[in-house]
């Protein structure tokens, strides 16, 4: 596995990225605002080393060991996996074993908790720069809290931070300067690995558009081609690792694009997925390891002259019995969390059910939000939920012989506490949408997927196929049991989103007499657990896949993959 050699021409750069590297060449250096940073230590200078590099992502604050889902033999079973003081435990251990080792987090590590949102993400600090890592990416969901929390939380952990594709916006929609670094190197006896950073574009899309206000992205392909000429001809790094949280079909999309020539990795995050073997694309090698603490991603590397030789790949799973609690960190975790441990625990209700959300189509934990939405909005015709791949499973009876549901979980599930919000459209409307949606999650070109799962709905039926042409995928669709009137108006009703207009409603353009509830989502399950458990979100399969099975793990198609 030699480095590539690299034409430094329009044809290699891509017109504004040549330029860049052109001038980068003449001038002899990088602008200040795009320098990267560095660690490590020359060591001998021989050229020659043997390096681990360990990779957390989507940790979402799950910082207890939780019950997780595997797909073994055509069928859910449970371990307890996770937690920070037992993956503190599985890393010194790990750790110890290499005497080159390197760890990173690839974002989405201050939201998801009602921990997190209790103290706006700082509660992680203390536990993050404790685990001792050595590079952060900032994910998707780090903008939860605004741009200058974000700023804050990040520039509050001790390790470098990175990303390429983040900017100052300077006004008029005009870029500043990147926000963060764009590379980072790591030095081991004279062997550079360069790290350079992506997070997900499409956050203003995709989050509550305020989140992100005042931070301009921009596509990675931009300027990844600059970076990597940067990395292999300037600073000479013997090996090139993309670290992005962009979800694992717009990762593939990338290490299939002739800019990531001299790309040996992307360790990617956003979606969850579990790449046990590593995806050779075009021009790279794409892993992603699992999320909730679950997994650690770990990659050994062996150079030898300044050369990389060989490479292997290992997703090693964090049991929680094999890895016991590290007592230093269970204390600062138990600090942390004191002030907050009542409410967290405190049951609001019982499942009789098995609570996850892994499943591209439906999921008992979706089925429980949707059926306390239509029970406390009966005149509403169709209520949704988005869909993503979010929250760890809940499968674990108490004394009663049902599962508890804590209030903390409900922050596990929905971390962000909503208004309900209720609006009008008509069948067209609803029937582009529903197009539009499935191609998000389906599309042929895996760049055209959208990060998260099939919207999930009650009150409407569809029958669809996944893999058919773009438009073209939903079958049949009813609403109330009758088939969708074009012209006729319903209601709908979704979750409020910050900073969307008052024509949007979980991305339908043009709705009508928008009306936002004084009450949110978790004030509504709560009354619906009250008022009914226990209960059991039986899936009903309001949507019906035709040409995939029910049970579909994953949205990635094309490549060598499963999720289990």
């Amino acid at each position: 596995m030699k480095r590539r050699s690299f034409l430094l021409g329009a044809g290699a750069l891509g017109s504004v990225a040549a330029f860049k590297g052109v001038q980068m060449l003449m001038s002899d250096e990088v602008p200040a605002n795009e320098q990267g940073s560095e660690s490590g230590d020359s060591g001998d200078g021989s050229g020659n080393a043997t390096v681990t590099i360990l990779q957390t992502t989507d940790v979402h604050c799950q910082v207890h060991p939780h019950d997780e889902l595997f797909w073994e033999n055509d069928q859910a079973v449970y371990r307890k996996t996770g937690g920070y003081a037992h993956l503190a435990t599985y890393l010194k251990q790990e750790r110890a074993k290499h005497a080159h080792s390197f760890l990173m987090d690839t974002g989405d590590m201050f939201q998801g908790s009602e921990l997190s949102v209790k103290t706006t993400g700082k509660a992680m600090v203390p536990i993050l720069n404790a685990l001792g890592y050595d590079l952060y990416l900032p994910g998707n969901w780090e903008v939860v809290y605004y741009k200058k929390a974000m700023q804050e939380l990040l520039g509050s952990l001790h390790a470098p931070k990175v990303c390429a594709n983040m900017y100052h916006d300077a006004g008029d929609g005009a870029r500043g300067e990147l926000i963060f670094p764009p590379y980072h190197i790591w030095t081991v006896n004279g062997v550079k690995i360069g790290f350079l950073g992506y997070t997900d574009h499409l956050v203003p899309v995709r989050q509550s558009p305020n989140y992100s206000k005042g931070i301009l992205y921009s596509k990675p392909e931009e300027n990844t081609a600059h970076y990597v000429d940067v990395l292999r001809n300037q600073e000479q790094c013997a090996a090139v690792i993309i670290i992005a949280h962009m979800g694992l079909s717009q990762q593939i999309a990338l290490a299939n694009l002739a800019v990531c020539e001299g790309v040996d990795y992307i360790f990617g995050g956003d979606t969850h997925e579990r790449v046990r073997v590593p995806i050779q694309c075009a021009y790279a090698k794409v892993v992603e390891p699992g999320a909730f603490g679950s997994f650690v991603g770990r990659l050994e590397m062996r150079f030898e002259n300044g050369e990389l030789v060989e490479d292997t790949y290992t997703l090693d799973e964090v049991n929680a019995e094999q890895y016991p609690a590290d007592a230093k960190m269970a204390a600062i975790i138990q600090e942390n969390e004191a002030p907050f441990h009542e409410e967290i625990e405190t049951i609001v209700g019982y499942s009789t059910l098995p609570l996850y959300r892994y499943f591209v189509i439906e999921n008992p934990m979706d089925t429980m939000i949707l059926n306390a939405l239509h029970w406390k909005l009966k005149e509403v015709d169709v209520v949704l939920s988005n869909g993503f791949r979010f929250c760890p499973p809940r499968t674990t009876p108490d004394e009663t012989g049902h599962i508890p549901i804590t209030a903390g979980y409900l922050y596990d599930m929905l971390p962000v506490d909503s208004n309900v919000r209720i609006a009008q459209a008509n069948g067209a409307q609803i029937k582009k949408w529903l197009e539009k949606e499935l191609n998000n999650v389906f599309a042929k070109e895996a760049a055209e997927r959208f990060g998260g799962w099939v919207i999930k709905f009650q009150g409407m039926t569809i029958e669809f196929e996944a893999f058919a042409p773009k438009g073209q995928r939903v079958k049949k669709a009813l609403i109330h049991g009758e088939p969708i009137e074009l012209s006729r108006m319903y209601t709908l009703s979704a979750c409020e989103r910050d900073g969307d207009p008052d024509d949007i409603l979980c991305r339908i353009k043009g709705v009508q007499n928008a009306v936002t509830k004084d009450f949110t989502l978790h004030e509504v399950i709560k009354e619906y657990l009250a008022a009914n458990s226990p209960v059991t979100p039986t899936p009903p399969q309001a949507a019906k896949v035709l040409d995939a099975p029910q049970t579909l793990l994953t949205q990635v198609s094309g490549v060598d993959y499963q999720f289990v």
